[in-house]
């Protein structure tokens, strides 16, 4: 499956949390002229969105204190923060957003487009990331399980490790599996007693 461009925005949908007639209307002059379509929120009716957005716009300076921030982040779209006062209050509610990118009030044109590449850009990454220590603590798993097998052919088989692991891995390939897969019914038939198996 082909990655999006960060660059490519037409056709995608924003949403934007804020109120400001004004930076309602530069959204959606804009938005309109790169192709993008947007939908509008009161910041007071804040949820983790249930619709199908790409990005959030979202005036950081009208944020009430009950805004779901830990739903819109866990939804894993990118926020885009409109920000006017800079307070350590105010930053440390943008920072708990944990916004892509920020753009100062008031908005004007110039500036979205970057934005927008910036956001789909850092949200692609983060879900690359987020890949990435997932296989990484599968690994972890996985070799943990293949310790734990490889010391119960050791004991079973009366074996050196290289040995054990010579058989395990000869065994996965007769059987046409992984070794980790070997592994976890090595592990498993081991906790129940009396049960037959490959390794029996």
């Amino acid at each position: 499956m082909m990655k999006s461009s960060p660059f490519s925005v037409r056709g995608r949908r924003a949403l934007a949390v804020m109120r400001d007639e004004r930076e309602l209307s530069v959204l959606r002059r804009q938005l309109g002229r790169l192709g993008m379509t947007i939908a509008e929120c009161d910041p007071d009716e804040t949820r983790a969105p249930t619709e199908a957005v790409d990005v959030i716009i979202v005036d950081a300076d009208i944020l009430p204190a009950n805004t779901d921030l830990a739903g819109v982040r866990r939804s894993g779209i990118p926020a885009i923060a409109l920000v006017g006062t800079e307070t350590p209050s105010r930053l440390k509610g943008l920072l708990e957003l944990e916004p892509a990118c920020f753009l100062v009030k008031p908005l004007r044109s110039a500036g979205l487009y970057s934005a927008l590449v910036l956001a789909f850009d850092v949200a692609q990454k983060r879900i690359e990331a987020s890949k990435r220590t997932k296989r990484l603590e599968d690994r972890v798993r996985a070799r943990r399980v293949v310790l734990a097998a490889l010391l119960q052919v050791m004991r079973r088989h009366d074996l050196s490790e290289p040995d054990a692991f010579a058989w395990i891995r000869r065994t996965a390939m007769e059987h046409r599996t992984t070794i980790e897969q070997l592994s976890a019914e090595i592990v498993g038939m081991a906790e129940l007693s009396g049960s037959t198996t490959r390794t029996a």
